[in-house]
């Protein structure tokens, strides 16, 4: 069984994420384990620069890396998939690895150490989102990603 983690700088999401991606957990329950690891934001109050706020939290995302596992950065700098390239890859990946890490970064995005360490570099769009919306967006277009594989008619 496929395990995929979502590693998430940010604590605390509005109820309509919570709810959203409970509503893909679920969806996805018979396909794989599905869980979101978060990530305490650096304190924005202090006066560092953004490097040692995103240094603070590459080392709070890099203790949730696990061994043989695909990681997948997201970030506006990658690539952008559509849902059939990401099916294909989540196929591929598969025959590599059951355990796929999907980062999100905090307010000022992944860290360069992240960001080498990524396997994958992926941008949802050219678009910004909020970091709490790009959790749902993704559970959402990695339970599509699983139907597609399966035939489901989930995704005419």
């Amino acid at each position: 069984m496929l395990k995929i983690d979502l590693v998430a700088v940010g604590t605390r999401p509005p109820p309509w994420v919570v709810q959203g991606i409970e509503q893909y957990s679920l969806r996805m329950k018979r396909d794989c384990r599905f869980q979101i690891l978060e990530i305490k934001t650096s304190d924005r109050k202090k006066k560092q620069s953004v490097a040692i706020h995103q240094e603070e939290e590459a080392k709070l995302i890099g203790s949730h890396f696990n061994a043989g596992a695909r990681v997948i950065a997201m970030d506006s700098r990658g690539k952008i998939w559509s849902t059939e390239q990401l099916a294909g890859k989540v196929g591929a990946w598969s025959q590599q690895t059951n355990h796929f890490q999907f980062v999100i970064g905090g307010p000022d995005g992944l860290s360069d150490v992240i960001i080498n360490r990524a396997d994958e570099i992926w941008s949802l769009s050219n678009l910004t989102f909020p970091h709490f919306l790009v959790r749902v967006l993704l559970a959402e277009q990695i339970y599509r990603a699983l139907m597609l594989n399966a035939n489901h008619p989930y995704h005419k």
